[in-house]
């Protein structure tokens, strides 16, 4: 016995569709990168940072070229810092923190291969906050643990839609010079 009859399930689906659609969501498509920007090299100067990883294989996935190491002009995605620090939000009437706010932030910068920057140096700072009971420390550092990780993928798709924001924006407008204007007159 089915649960729903072809009918209903259709009717079901066209619902979901505008319920999604009427609430905002929609599916994210590939992030921009200009035509002539080439191979793209992930560095960090945190070594072995999965956060640069994680950066590279979202380009990856977006149609970028990864460039390896053999190749020498190429343009970079820059993560020129990554910091994180545990704040305590709520304590107990004994002084202890019960809450904490998880903190990462990074700095980055996206530079085509003849040093110019295509995506000047910007700042992305997350945050979550999560509850730490003093009597069960090690169910707070597993929960601090996937907090991390979730933080790093969210600043990774946070960095590649930056990237993506810009590059759609085009180049920015240049300020008329001057000397097209006419100077003030000074009474």
């Amino acid at each position: 016995m089915t649960l729903f009859h072809p009918p209903a399930r259709l009717l079901a689906f066209a619902a979901a569709a505008l319920i999604l659609s009427g609430c905002g969501f929609h599916l994210r498509s590939k992030i921009s990168l200009p035509d002539d920007l080439g191979p793209v090299r992930v560095t960090s100067s945190t070594r072995y940072s999965p956060l640069a990883d994680m950066v590279a294989t979202g380009l990856r996935a977006s149609g970028a070229v990864i460039a390896d190491e053999s190749q020498k002009q190429v343009a970079t995605l820059r993560i020129v810092s990554e910091r994180w620090g545990d704040r305590p939000i709520s304590i107990d009437q004994f002084g202890r923190s019960q809450e904490y706010s998880l903190r990462f932030a990074a700095i980055f910068v996206l530079q085509r291969a003849d040093g110019s920057e295509l995506v000047p140096q910007q700042v992305v700072e997350l945050s979550r906050d999560y509850v730490s009971q003093p009597s069960n420390v090690t169910g707070t550092s597993t929960e601090r643990e996937i907090l991390a990780d979730e933080l790093r993928r969210e600043m990774a798709e946070s960095i590649l839609r930056r990237v993506d924001g810009v590059v759609r924006a085009g180049p920015p407008v240049q300020p008329a010079s001057d000397t097209d204007s006419p100077e003030p007159e000074t009474p």
